[in-house]
């Protein structure tokens, strides 16, 4: 077969196909490790903002079991910003399910991509369990450190590291609640957003080059959606350039892998 007559190869194929080291000895070893790695930063960061979702919580009238329950039973902050929102404006159970459903749409596309690099004798019904530690953040960290783990060690590393953010965020959420009214709001409202922030940046340390055009493309078209319809810009934002960067990354990226990374 030529050359040109090869098929392309998919960028992150070739990353997770790559030879690695043994990082970790034991699946002891690499749960820990995932641990360690939530301890600093992703921790922090989402702590942070369930402490700003508790104190919105309590500005709305709700009560601290039924703001922390979200945390325990949802663990996904814009879901639980859209259910606080809509609880407290009085709409209807079905509306509510409806749009905290359509807000989670997201966690298709993160499982189809996350879970096929676990270890073939892990995809069993115990994942089950495991994704309801799946986040913005431990999935962002997961993707750009699985290249590194060796795949037998790949599920113990993720519920490490989720294990610890989700845990995190039920006392954040209780200490937000009570910390609420004794910060300016606009510090409260500015905490929610940084658990996003930090998802992003930690994306773009993803080697393909397609992360970090869809993003730059979604903070360029952003503002330009928004002043055409604030309430489907995030929506049209993420669809129009998440689509022109598939169709960079086809056309373009993938006939210059060697340039990659």
């Amino acid at each position: 077969m030529s050359k040109t007559d090869q098929p392309s190869s998919d960028p992150s194929e070739i990353a997770l196909g790559a030879s690695v080291l043994q990082r970790f000895k034991s699946g002891h070893d690499a749960f820990w490790s995932g641990i360690r790695d939530a301890a600093g930063a992703p921790a922090m960061v989402l702590f942070a903002g369930m402490v700003g979702f508790g104190a919105m919580g309590k500005t709305n009238g709700l009560d601290v079991w039924f703001t922390s329950a979200t945390s325990f039973f949802m663990f996904a902050l814009p879901g639980q910003v859209v259910l606080l929102e809509m609880a407290t404006t009085g709409s209807s159970v079905l509306a509510i399910a409806l749009a905290v459903t359509l807000t989670s749409t997201r966690f298709i596309t993160m499982t189809v991509t996350l879970f096929p690099q676990f270890d073939q004798k892990d995809r069993n019904h115990s994942l089950y369990a495991s994704v309801h530690l799946l986040a913005m953040t431990a999935w962002a960290i997961s993707m750009r450190e699985f290249h590194t783990i060796e795949v037998k060690h790949r599920l113990s590393y993720f519920v490490g590291l989720g294990l610890l953010c989700w845990i995190i965020s039920i006392p954040g959420t209780i200490l937000g609640f009570f910390l609420a009214g004794m910060v300016p709001v606009a510090i409260t409202l500015g905490l929610v957003f940084i658990n996003p922030l930090f998802f992003m940046l930690t994306f773009t340390e993803v080697k393909p080059w397609i992360n970090r055009i869809a993003i730059f493309l979604g903070c360029a078209l952003g503002p330009v959606f928004f002043l055409l319809d604030r309430d489907t810009s995030l929506l049209s934002t993420g669809l129009v350039a998440g689509t022109i960067a598939y169709f960079i990354d086809r056309k373009c990226l993938r006939k210059r892998v060697g340039m990659l990374g």
